[in-house]
């Protein structure tokens, strides 16, 4: 049974926080409990227990069955939406996660070193989320989500792994078909690929552009926030149009690449779905596994960082600091930024190069231009520790800057020169083309890339302010642009002389930009 319309009016849901929306749902959801059954919340985070920053309840493997187990055998119940994320050492640990129509007992990995040898087996658990149904708009839907962590890895290995449950084993014959494989990092640095987009969504050609990425073979691969884009709207408020099964939809499209690829995501402001927890977080909680090293694992999941080969990344969550989208504004209380501070700090000590990624655009002309929060808080700390390359979302375009020193050109760095941090300052990437609707440039503004060159000596665009006011500006960092499909590939190389090479390509393998980083030339 579906609940009544309990959306926030708009006006309303504007003047108000994630967590105030959050709370306002769950006391009418409360008030108005008799006027449905009273199993139709039953295991829903979002009344019983919830607590900030989870949305799921976790069952034991081989504990008791909930209702939903009885109701189909467990053969029924085919895994999909395989998807895998590295541990904080992603030299010995992998974290495998995946989805089932409905609850299962006994879930599990099974692993090893040969498709037909998979002799380790290790338990998992399960996740699901309630989200209640709204009059005229969704269904009530349950989803349920399994993640298993391995640990104990060897570096540089190829491990085959296959997910199961009571009822069904990857290691039977029927199902030898579901057995994938991963790699992890290298005991030392060598040269190896890396790829990123942000603005996915589920479109052909979201899919073109993960067929083109995982043909360059990477070790992971980047998704800079709005994932699926369950949430169409994007401002955080209760009143957001949301459809929770776009989930199953962009998982399934996506396993054919995160079946083996580790799929390192961050948030979006589409990736703030208020019906889970008071900041959003509770159904990426819920549906991803991913490093637990940030300033609050529980409150902040797309927040954290990881070392692979002589590479430092580091996963920002910008609604924290985002001008443009308040929603969130503030909720580390500066944790997120003070952390940050540290974590750069201690990478620039042990890797050659140092990567930072996140949603809303640092520097870009595009739709939703610059985020003068994200400028304000991050952008000094990022010139402080020579962070070597900044990727964002949000704009869904590819736009690529001049490295940029005290907010203005400090050097050029046309379609294949190189540049260098120490001396230059931070080339910035707007990798947004992932798959969504593309967006355009301002008026008079065309594209410049490597297939054909315009050069610019100046854009007219703006920023956010703290006000939520755009305020004009005239910048002369716009050096690459295009307005098409396309996602960003980095081979890092280590040795006597590290450099990174960043290309864009479009989802046709076309290369239309290119660069080159080294520090100290």
């Amino acid at each position: 049974m579906d609940t009544p319309d309990v959306g926030i009016p708009e006006q309303l849901a504007r003047r108000m926080s994630m967590a105030e929306q959050h709370e306002y749902l769950r006391t009418r959801l409360t008030r108005r409990r008799a006027l449905v059954s009273a199993g139709a919340f039953a295991g829903a985070g979002l009344l019983a227990g919830c607590t900030p920053g989870t949305a799921s309840r976790s069952q034991p493997a081989g504990g008791a069955p909930s209702p939903a187990t009885s109701r189909f055998p467990g053969s029924a119940l085919a895994p999909f939406g395989r998807h895998l994320a590295f541990g904080a050492d992603p030299m010995t640990q992998m974290r495998i996660s995946w989805q089932v129509p409905s609850a299962v007992r006994r879930p599990y990995v099974r692993v090893g070193l040969t498709p037909w040898s998979l002799s380790r087996r290790i338990e998992a658990d399960l996740r699901d989320l309630h989200t209640p149904g709204v009059e005229g708009q969704r269904a009530a839907l349950d989803q349920y989500y399994l993640h298993a962590a391995l640990d104990g890895l060897r570096p540089g290995t190829t491990y085959y792994y296959g997910v199961g449950h009571e009822g069904f084993d990857p290691a039977d014959k029927k199902h030898h078909g579901t057995v994938a494989r991963f790699r992890t990092a290298p005991a030392h640095p060598e040269k190896f690929v890396f790829t990123a987009f942000g603005d996915q969504g589920v479109t052909p050609d979201a899919l073109a552009n993960d067929k083109a990425l995982l043909g360059r073979g990477p070790a992971f691969h980047l998704h800079a926030g709005d994932i699926c884009y369950a949430d169409g709207t994007g401002h955080g408020e209760k009143s957001d149009i949301y459809d929770p099964a776009a989930w199953d939809l962009f998982l399934k499209q996506t396993e054919t690449v995160a079946g083996s690829v580790p799929w390192m995501v961050t948030t979006g402001n589409h990736d703030m779905e208020a019906w889970y927890s008071p900041n959003g977080y509770g159904g990426q909680s819920a549906r991803w596994a991913l490093p637990e090293n940030g300033f609050d694992a529980r409150r902040a999941p797309g927040v954290y960082s990881f070392v692979y080969g002589n590479v430092g990344i580091v996963a920002l969550d910008a609604n924290d600091v985002s001008y443009e989208i308040p929603a969130n504004l503030g909720y580390s209380d500066g944790r997120q930024t003070a952390w940050l501070d540290r974590r750069l700090g201690e990478l620039r000590e042990r890797t050659d190069f140092v990567v930072v990624f996140f949603h809303h655009c640092a520097y870009s002309t595009s739709t939703h231009a610059s985020d003068g929060g994200v400028r304000d808080t991050w952008v000094p700390l990022f010139a402080k520790h020579q962070v070597d390359l900044v990727i964002n979302g949000h704009n869904h375009v590819y736009e690529r800057t001049d490295a940029i020193r005290g907010g203005a050109v400090g050097r050029r760095v046309p379609v294949g020169a190189s540049t260098d941090p120490t001396r230059d300052g931070i080339v910035y990437v707007t990798a947004g083309g992932a798959g969504k609707s593309l967006y355009a440039f301002p008026d008079g503004v065309k594209d410049s890339h490597e297939k054909k060159v315009r050069d610019r000596e100046s854009v007219e665009t703006f920023h956010w302010t703290q006000a939520k006011r755009r305020k004009r500006d005239t910048v002369e960092w716009s050096r690459v642009r295009y307005t098409g499909y396309s996602f960003l590939s980095v081979e890092a190389e280590a040795g006597a002389s590290p450099r990174l090479t960043v290309s864009a390509l479009t989802q046709d393998g076309e290369r239309i930009d290119h660069f080159e980083v080294r520090r100290g030339k």
